[in-house]
């Protein structure tokens, strides 16, 4: 055997070993970029065209949410709101006041730390952001603070979307591509609108469209939305789910959370219980981000692999029609206009899917300020190990991301304005649909049962009770399906002898009436609701 296909031995065998030594999906995922990932994104020049190389600080930070909108929607308001706690740096006001990125951080001590040395800073992952000169790192900073809530996650606030010529030349930077940055290291990107004066402007549609490639992280807020009645908020969530279906391409429509981020009285309080509902669903999300920090790094190292691959088959495709000596400028020309047909000859040759590939026009672009001479010739090597991390690396680091979620069953955002939806009675349903009379006297249920007693004496019952058979058809009448009508059976049968006695019938309506008004049944019945003469005698399974 000679050297060289020892050596090639050797290190495939390697490419199978590293996975069991990882201790944990953070350090899975740095090691796999490092050996694997990273040699063919060097070779191929995928940090010039498309992001920077990761570091360390990308794979062990927390989880980022990153707040996107025009000025005077509330996204400064809302972090405030969110943390119930004013940040250092922290600007509100109805003109654009945040001027900068801000990245709201956990830290023992209150204060600022500016753009120029964040970047040097090897614990922040920010390192990568000094590509964009001057003119951003003056405009941006992180505030630190001791809050519960950044314990947890960080939070980007950007500047308000500008209009016209605004938004284009007075940043001195690109305001678009930062923001593409930002996109693809954070695990959920919001989007806010004023439902007061809903407006998209170009600059705005823009900005969104630069983010197509993270849909998935992607959710929108109407924000103020306690401002107009319901008519009218009616009218401005058509108008807004018209506007982002034309933005945002896709089949799928994004989710929208509807109410009033702050800590102020509602103007029109009308619509109360949907802002709660919306919030809560909001706050859920955002509280799941920690869980599932690890996958949402996995998952975008995946696309990451894939978007390199492209890169190492386009460069290297362009490398081979290069001339050796002469006519090189004008074949490049022709390699460029005709870049169209070279993706669509890759994508027949490779068997890749067409949405992995990087957009024409840009790409056409940047390939212009570049000398196709100096690109690297197909390296089969190189795209093994890049195959082989996807086929079985990521593969044994899913099954760690599982255990590590197991392992952490309660991680999840705490303090801030999270605290106050958790419990009490101004806690999420609290006092609603199977929650209804947890906190009084007398059963609840015994409001109502004199008009189930006179339904119960209907159907004949023997020694105060009456069947099965007969309470379903009974039950049946409520139209709702088998399978809910089954478990109301199985909670309001408390002694589990099959039939129903007048309490138990009347607790299986009291159910009905909780599911007919549209909430949701308890998975065990409610000590508040256990019938009167059961309590104490019936142990609840």
């Amino acid at each position: 055997m000679t050297a060289s296909c020892y050596s090639v031995i050797m290190f495939r065998k390697n490419l199978k070993k590293d996975p069991e030594l990882f201790q944990n999906v953070s350090e899975g995922l740095r090691r796999l970029y490092r050996n694997k990932l990273f040699p063919l994104e060097d070779t191929y020049r995928f940090h010039d065209f498309h992001s920077p190389a990761l570091e360390d600080a990308d794979f062990d930070n927390k989880p980022m949410v990153l707040l996107v909108g025009q000025y005077s929607t509330g996204k400064t308001t809302f972090i405030r709101h969110l943390m119930e706690q004013d940040f250092p740096g922290m600007r509100i006001g109805p003109e654009p006041t945040t001027d900068s990125f801000i990245a709201v951080m956990h830290g023992e001590q209150e204060g600022v730390i500016p753009g120029n040395a964040l970047v040097v800073d090897p614990k922040k992952p920010f390192r990568k952001l000094n590509a964009f000169g001057n003119a951003f790192l003056n405009r941006f900073m992180c505030a630190q603070m001791p809050n519960p809530v950044l314990e947890s996650i960080s939070i980007i606030d950007t500047p308000g979307i500008l209009s016209g010529e605004k938004q284009r030349i007075s940043r001195g930077y690109d305001f678009a591509a930062v923001l593409e940055w930002f996109a693809e290291r954070v695990d959920r990107i919001i989007l806010l609108f004023d439902a007061h004066k809903l407006d998209i402007s170009d600059e705005f549609s823009e900005v969104i469209r630069a983010l197509k490639n993270h849909e998935d992280k992607m959710r929108v807020v109407l924000n103020k939305a306690d401002q107009i009645s319901t008519q009218q908020l009616m009218r401005v969530y058509g108008a807004l789910m018209w506007s982002l279906g034309k933005i945002i391409n896709t089949p799928e429509v994004v989710r929208v959370y509807i109410g009033s981020f702050w800590a102020q009285p509602l103007l029109v309080p009308d619509n109360r219980k949907l802002f709660e509902a919306e919030e809560q669903d909001l706050f859920v999300d955002i509280q799941s981000l920690p869980r599932n920090a690890a996958l949402r790094k996995l998952n975008d190292l995946i696309k990451r692999a894939r978007l390199a691959k492209v890169q190492a088959y386009i460069i290297s495709s362009l490398k081979k029609e290069m001339p050796s000596v002469f006519g090189k400028d004008t074949k490049k020309k022709e390699l460029i206009a005709n870049l169209g047909e070279i993706y669509h000859k890759i994508e027949k040759e490779h068997q890749i899917s067409p949405g992995d590939f990087p957009n024409l026009a840009k790409m056409q672009e940047l390939l212009n300020g570049q000398d196709f001479s100096k690109f690297a010739a197909l390296k089969p090597k190189l795209l093994e190990a890049v195959e082989d991390m996807l086929a079985n690396d990521i593969a044994r680091l899913m099954a760690m991301v599982r255990q590590e979620e197991a392992s952490m069953p309660s991680q999840s955002v705490k303090g801030g304005a999270f605290e106050g939806t958790m419990s009490g009675p101004f806690g999420h349903g609290y006092g609603e649909g199977a929650s209804e009379g947890i906190d009084e006297l007398e059963w609840v249920v015994g409001r109502d049962k004199p008009s189930y007693d006179e339904i119960f004496y209907t159907l004949s019952p023997i020694n105060g009770k009456v069947s099965g058979a007969a309470a379903k058809k009974e039950m049946l009448k409520s139209k709702l399906p088998n399978t809910v009508l089954g478990k109301i059976w199985k909670l309001a049968d408390v002694d589990k002898d099959g039939l129903l006695d007048d309490e138990e019938f009347a607790l299986a309506n009291h159910l009905i009436k909780v599911k007919l008004e549209g909430h949701e049944l308890p998975p065990t019945l409610p000590d508040h609701l256990v019938p009167p003469s059961k309590r104490g005698t019936v142990l609840q399974a």
